[in-house]
């Protein structure tokens, strides 16, 4: 027999109206809706900001944000889809800055001649030239060499002779830096990480334990009379005698 008495006008999410602000629900979208259907300002502004406190009560997280309530009165405008007519303690913002876009980033695209030195160093060299002073310029020269060979070792994980790194500085600096051929830079030596040095040694997840093969330290416990175990059984130790 078929149904005849079906309920009729189903609410389907599908067929409701989209939500602007999913972070607030579907109630709070329909009391703005109520809201902006109040016939005086008076009411709108009452309920506008009961609906205010309870957005601010479904999003705590935006306590910690600055300019809180000024942020709720946009999301409120926003919801109401412009449309609300309020006394608003914050300017109403316009529907061209909420959906402006910003401009997409400009990467530098910029040729490193010494990659495993990086762009730092070069902006380092530039500005040890730009230095007139002597003393303070020769200064200026042996930190970049020192900082050049730490990022090389960095790179490379190996040691560098300091005429690679005093000749790599002429060839950056176009012939302008230049220290003498009888200085030591700073030594720098590659460490590896403890962390992943522990790792590699317990890769196979086997633990080296001496002591528990054979020996006095292992588990093992040697009992050299086992029949002193045995003599006490049977023997009634405590408690009342049997008869």
């Amino acid at each position: 027999m078929a149904l005849t008495n079906l309920p009729g006008g189903f609410d389907y999410n599908s067929t409701r109206n989209k939500l602007l602000l999913t972070e607030y629900g579907r109630n709070v979208q329909n009391m703005v809706k109520y809201i902006v259907a109040l016939p005086t300002k008076e009411e709108r502004n009452k309920y506008a900001q009961v609906v205010i406190d309870l957005m601010g009560f479904l999003n705590p997280h935006l306590r910690d944000v600055a300019d809180f309530k000024h942020k709720l009165w946009d999301h409120l405008h926003i919801i109401s889809d412009f449309q609300l007519d309020v006394d608003s303690p914050y300017p109403k913002p316009s529907p061209e800055a909420i959906h402006l876009k910003p401009e997409p980033l400009k990467y530098p695209h910029q040729r490193i001649k010494y990659k495993h030195y990086g762009k730092t160093i070069e902006m380092m060299i530039e500005k040890a030239k730009s230095i007139e002073e002597p003393e303070r310029r020769r200064h200026m020269v042996q930190a970049v060499a020192n900082f050049m060979k730490m990022a090389y070792v960095q790179w490379n994980k190996d040691s560098v002779a300091d005429e690679t790194i005093l000749s790599d500085l002429y060839a950056l600096s176009n012939g302008e830096l230049k220290l003498e051929d009888n200085i030591n830079l700073n030594r720098v030596e590659f460490r590896p990480n403890n962390f992943s040095a522990q790792n590699n040694n317990n890769r196979g997840g086997r633990t080296n334990n001496q002591n528990n093969r054979g020996g006095g330290g292992s588990g093992r416990t040697n009992n050299n009379n086992p029949r002193n175990n045995n003599q006490n059984r049977g023997r009634n130790t405590g408690g009342a005698k049997k008869y």
